[in-house]
């Protein structure tokens, strides 16, 4: 599956991607925000690929007119997701590299995988969260409609190796059809 934005394709990972992605998530302001350590290497980077980045949902993030993958953006439902929720909920995940930053590609992107949840998925409520102090990933959130739920008790986190506070936000299908004016049935929320 390949999704198109404006500026944007949105594409399965490939193995061959394993350069590129090394070359953005090796710097430390990327991965770390996020919640995952820096890449050490392409060799990780590719097994990275191969073992999370290769499964439905999760697409590369390329340039129109260039097939560079320069982020990242999933769409997981039901129990694969990190959080407790429904097959007919999902996860949004996201992560784009610095030279990109400040550009709006994010939220472009992200509002693609909305669409694709509620319009042809049919979702009902869709997740998203950001940990405490990482302002960029809140504001992409925010420009894309998700609504703050919660703060989440601190917890530990494997990959990181420390105690975060991670913070939920929510955006349900009646949000979404009420701020694209969709008027189409979309699922209700409770249904």
């Amino acid at each position: 599956m390949i999704f198109e934005t404006e500026r944007l394709i949105l594409r399965p990972w490939r193995l061959s991607d394993a350069e590129s992605l090394y070359r953005y998530a090796s710097d430390d302001r990327v991965g770390p925000p996020a919640g995952w350590p820096p890449h050490k290497s392409v060799e990780e980077s590719r097994e990275i690929i191969r073992t999370v980045f290769m499964q439905d949902g999760v697409f590369a993030v390329t340039l129109k007119g260039c097939d560079d993958a320069i982020g990242c953006v999933g769409l997981i439902r039901g129990a694969k997701s990190n959080f407790p929720i429904g097959d007919d909920e999902g996860e949004i995940s996201y992560w784009i590299a610095v030279p990109f930053w400040g550009q709006g590609y994010i939220p472009e992107s992200v509002r693609e995988m909305i669409r694709y949840g509620f319009e042809d998925l049919g979702l009902k409520t869709l997740w998203c969260g950001y940990f405490d102090g990482n302002d960029k990933s809140r504001r992409v959130q925010e420009k894309c409609g998700f609504r703050y739920l919660r703060t989440n008790a601190p917890a530990y986190f494997s990959l990181t190796d420390d105690v975060r506070t991670e913070h939920v936000c929510i955006l349900t299908a009646a949000d979404y059809a009420a701020m694209s004016g969709i008027r189409k049935e979309l699922p209700e929320e409770g249904k």
